[in-house]
């Protein structure tokens, strides 16, 4: 008599932390989504193909708000009852991504490029006079996009270490930690509900405010839905563009031919950026869990209704029938169309904020330090796991 093998634990460990995990894979290769536990030890469906994974993001047959319903599968242990808009479906979620849609818009981003400009030039030059070695992600990776959410937001950066520490414990995979996750969440809502009544007495010309007048004038948001928007905003403006940055960083500081080649033709970047972006681990590639509505049939095999599906965007941007040589750095690829920001209704955003912010990030560092360079062992970096936006704890440089 044989027994069958229990799913495989997610989230994987890769061996090179640059590169998908081997199960991906194989995974992949196999064609179908295959059964995998999540750290909740709730069973899921794994979609690593390019179209499957395509087609959870965007189906409206695979729910996030259901995510939020008692004893529902999940990844982070706070899902339940959660009133973000990324745990959202319509018409909720298309009312709310309307009110801060406008601020997200291409024009207004490319208007916010200068100031984006300014704040890289200020924490490169002060890196520099420090002098080397250095950390890039206590030097650049980090700061710069939290500097820019809460300059859009209207969040005091000088409260920056609080709500940094909630939102990282906010994001992480530990079952073990739900407590601490629950505090944490509970922390950071009190922090922005003070606030947010400290606007409401003296009012001020950031986004916050836009949402609180759509709270208070128009009924277009609940209280609960402006405290999680906040903190949504606030979390997800900083912890995936860090990862990203920092990826990117460290592959081109493991491979300083292709850093030469972007410092010495800048007008490269663009194209590059969309390559370092598909090839990026930041996030671990894992689009939002969602859960069957109904029967659907994915890639042959049947998802029952109550399933819950875990699409990778990481495994997705590798797929070998859409992108020829998917595992090669190729900056000048054609019909680039990764999708390391998702798809469908939920596509991210702040995704050309990620992108200005990456290119910029790119130009100052590079065009400033001709000579940047490992400070340490890559395999001496300390990398912070357990979270959806595992990247290296510090980045030691020298130049």
């Amino acid at each position: 008599m044989t027994t069958e093998a229990p799913p495989p634990s997610f989230p994987f460990t890769a061996a090179d932390p640059l590169e998908p995990p081997g199960e991906y894979v194989r995974m992949r290769a196999d064609g179908a989504p295959t059964r995998i536990t999540l750290p909740s030890g709730d069973p899921a469906w794994l979609a690593t193909r390019y179209e499957d994974v395509r087609v959870v993001l965007a189906d409206p047959r695979f729910s996030r708000e259901a995510i939020t319903a008692p004893g529902a599968p999940k990844v982070f242990p706070i899902a339940r009852g959660a009133k973000s808009i990324i745990v959202m479906d319509p018409p909720e979620h298309s009312r709310l991504r309307r009110l801060v849609s406008y601020a997200f818009s291409v024009r207004r981003m490319e208007q916010l490029r200068p100031r984006v400009e300014d704040i890289a030039q200020g924490l490169v030059t002060a890196m520099e006079k420090a002098g080397p070695p250095a950390d890039l992600v206590a030097g650049v990776t980090q700061p710069l996009p939290i500097m820019v959410i809460c300059e859009m937001l209207g969040v005091p950066y000088e409260e920056v270490d609080q709500f940094r520490t909630w939102t990282d414990l906010m994001l992480s995979f530990d079952a073990g930690r739900r407590d601490e996750v629950i505090e944490a969440r509970d922390r950071l809502n009190a922090y922005l509900a003070e606030l947010i009544a400290a606007k409401r007495t003296r009012p001020t010309d950031d986004l916050l405010m836009v949402l609180i007048n759509a709270r208070d004038e128009g009924d277009r948001l609940s209280e609960e839905e402006l405290v999680a928007f906040a903190f949504t905003l606030l979390g997800a403006g900083y912890h995936a563009t860090t990862a990203a940055m920092t990826h990117v960083m460290l592959r081109l500081l493991r491979h300083p031919e292709q850093m030469r080649a972007l410092r010495d033709k800048p007008e490269l970047l663009p194209e590059a950026g969309e390559e370092l972006l598909r090839l990026s681990q930041a996030g671990g590639g894992v689009g939002a869990l969602r859960i069957a509505t109904q029967d659907v049939e994915l890639g042959g095999v049947l998802i029952r209704a109550g399933d819950a599906v875990l699409p990778s965007t990481t495994a997705a941007n590798r797929d070998p029938g859409v992108f020829s040589d998917p595992d090669a750095y190729d900056p000048a690829r054609e019909h680039n169309h990764h999708i390391t920001f998702g798809h469908g209704i939920h596509y991210c955003l702040g995704a050309q904020l990620s992108r200005i912010e990456l290119r910029i990030v790119l130009e100052t560092v590079l065009g400033r330090f001709p000579g940047l360079r490992p400070a340490v062992p890559e395999e001496e970096l300390e990398w912070r796991t357990g979270t959806s936006f595992a990247r290296p704890e510090r980045l030691p440089v020298t130049w």
